[in-house]
């Protein structure tokens, strides 16, 4: 685990590789596996420097689809008329 890694991660980053090491997952790797899953948890809780933020492009998706949808209600209200 990394340094800034509170015990709380380090407790569950543990805890995973138990768990891995029962399972037979990733064997000979449990502790890397468990220690990214950490990772990407801390990321994603912005405890990290660099924290996981969500990608441009879902937004713009988003966004996308929101200005399509109107358009076409649009039309099919006029078309009525």
């Amino acid at each position: 685990m990394p340094r800034g890694a509170s015990p709380r991660r380090e407790r569950e980053a543990k805890k995973l590789e138990r768990k891995f090491k029962k399972e037979k997952r990733y064997k000979g790797r449990e502790d890397e596996v468990a220690a990214r899953i950490v990772n990407k948890q801390r990321a994603k809780a912005g405890e990290t420097k660099s924290a996981h933020k969500p990608a441009h492009r879902t937004t713009a998706r988003r966004k996308h689809r929101t200005r399509h949808s109107t358009r076409n209600t649009s039309r099919s209200r006029s078309a009525k008329k």
